[in-house]
């Protein structure tokens, strides 16, 4: 048992004394710069179709640990956050689709967007899938942000392009596609998005991105 009595004045000044806080090297910038890799054991592929090909891996992950995962190969998505700013810069209207979603189960509220063909360049995909859904062609391109849709098990990468300039012209989508399109004023999309009415994933990333880039988003 510890003895009873008053503490010394060394003892107290070294109880007083705050822990060291132990660095995070995850967070660290150059940490965040350093780019590992698993180490491939096996690969097969167990499904393939049209869209998509999954894979059962075996690897060893940076940190040692051997793991199997099943990973969902994908060439890659275009989204096209198509601008029409003639009228005004700092409120422009966005052209936004709807279109049903059986994996949702609903019809959804979405940029233009679609899978690139195998050794496809993103920035000519991106021109195809807008003209096709929507007729639009666009006299200037930029691309936005790229990001990863679900990197739990998905491989796929969804590439945004600014479209600017916008052309009319007549759609051509494909057998499959029953898509219904407007333009809504930016301003008009984030209220949809903060009323729960945008539920797509790609569209909430690319409008509030552009949006934060446009300072539209303020501070409440």
């Amino acid at each position: 048992m510890p003895k009873s009595g008053k503490a010394s004045k060394s003892s107290l000044a070294r109880a007083s004394k705050p822990a060291k806080k132990k660095k995070n090297k995850a967070t660290t910038s150059g940490a965040m710069l350093i780019s590992e890799q698993a180490r491939l054991i096996s690969s097969k592929i167990v499904y393939e179709g049209p869209l998509f090909r999954v894979r059962h891996d075996k690897l060893i992950e940076p940190g040692g640990r051997r793991s199997e995962r099943d990973v969902i190969r994908h060439n890659g998505s275009v989204v096209i956050l198509a601008i029409d700013n003639s009228t005004s810069k700092k409120d422009p209207w966005v052209v936004i689709e709807r279109q049903y979603r059986h994996a949702a189960n609903q019809y959804l509220w979405e940029l233009p967007a679609g899978k690139l063909d195998a050794g496809e360049e993103p920035l000519a995909g991106a021109q195809r899938e807008l003209e096709e859904e929507t007729g639009y062609r666009a006299k200037k391109w930029r691309p936005l942000i790229e990001y990863y849709a679900s990197p739990g098990f998905l491989g796929e990468t969804m590439k945004v392009f600014v479209a600017e300039g916008l052309l009319a012209g007549d759609a051509h989508p494909e057998e499959d596609e029953n898509i219904d399109f407007r333009l809504v004023k930016l301003s008009e999309a984030i209220a949809m998005i903060d009323k729960g009415w945008i539920k797509d994933g790609k569209t909430l990333t690319s409008i509030l991105f552009y949006a934060r880039q446009t300072e539209l988003i303020k501070k409440k």
